[in-house]
């Protein structure tokens, strides 16, 4: 399979295909600001921080993709770009990501290696509902209906737990990035409060990330979350690790662009390094390569996907509860 997929030139850098992803964020990133700027003292401005929260995820993808090193061929190239996106557009420390999802993707739904299935406001194995406190499993018995508004503090996490990063490293990335951070904190929140009055302000900032945590928690959600766990007791080789572990959503041109490619979760977890807009082409490869090694493949629809998420999500719950 990876002898036809490079033979395909499915690994081959796209840089028309970037540039013209980066030039419509940036024109929408420009609309944004002139909406923002033009509209003023006005309500309508709350409709304005849900077209923030969207780029902000569509931003977030792209600093993906940099970290992923499929937009450059080198490596220094990718992390400036992700540096910029990440740490200037968003406010979040690239560094950090990038350690916490090269983990996950080394050991994907390893409760003991994958921070992304770690115990904290969710609980996702039957150890870790063993391992809960009484009070926790009180909270964990209803975390499927808590589930969605959680994710309303997710941008909160990301920036929570990049500051205790970048407070723990001691080298040069960890200023530059803070500075970086700085700078987008200082800049957003003073465009915002010189614009509109501060309810007004506060009511943007509150609507802007808590529709920007759901929109990207929603996105990471279908990937994982209620298939099988794997540790390296199980001795999975590569294949079956990535493929069992994942599941892809079905979808169109739509689909891929509002999950960042992200549907393709099989795809892009066997091969990181491939760009986007290749993964819809790797997708008939990597069925046909599974079937012919029955390696199961799931691939199912959107709210499908958050359908079997909080199931399993209601089912470890029910078990802390009933411990």
């Amino acid at each position: 399979m990876s002898r036809q997929i490079k033979q395909a030139g499915l690994l081959d850098r796209r840089p028309g295909y970037y540039t013209v992803q980066i030039a419509f964020l940036l024109a929408l990133v420009a609309a944004g600001i002139t909406a923002l700027v033009v509209l003023g003292d006005s309500w309508w401005q709350l409709l304005v921080a849900g077209y923030f929260a969207v780029l902000s995820t569509q931003l977030g993808f792209l600093g993906h993709d940099a970290g992923h090193r499929q937009i450059f061929r080198s490596a220094r190239r990718n992390y400036l770009l992700g540096v910029l996106l990440a740490n200037l557009g968003v406010g979040f420390s690239y560094g950090w990501w990038v350690d916490k999802h090269n983990r996950h993707h080394a050991h994907p739904n390893d409760e003991d290696k994958d921070p992304d299935i770690g115990a904290g406001a969710l609980i996702f194995t039957e150890r870790q509902a063993k391992a809960s406190g009484p009070i926790a499993r009180i909270f964990y018995r209803y975390q499927a209906w808590t589930f969605f508004p959680l994710l309303l503090l997710e941008a909160v996490n990301l920036r929570v737990a990049s500051v205790q990063y970048l407070l723990t490293r001691r080298d040069r990335a960890r200023i530059r990035e803070g500075l970086l951070i700085t700078l987008h904190v200082v800049a957003y929140l003073a465009a915002v409060f010189v614009v509109l009055p501060p309810g007004k302000a506060l009511a943007f900032v509150v609507l802007h990330q808590a529709l920007f945590g759901l929109y990207l928690g929603c996105s990471f959600a279908p990937n994982h979350k209620g298939m099988p766990p794997l540790s390296t007791a199980d001795n999975a080789d590569y294949l079956r690790r990535q493929v069992l572990t994942a599941r892809n959503v079905r979808g169109h041109w739509l689909t891929d662009f509002a999950l960042g490619g992200l549907n393709y979760q099989i795809e892009h977890h066997l091969f990181p390094s491939m760009p986007r807009g290749n993964l819809r082409r790797a997708q008939r490869l990597v069925k046909d390569f599974c079937a012919s090694q029955h390696v199961p493949y799931l691939e199912t629809g959107l709210f499908s996907s958050y359908a079997r998420a909080l199931r399993h999500l209601d089912t470890i719950g029910k078990t802390a509860h009933a411990i």
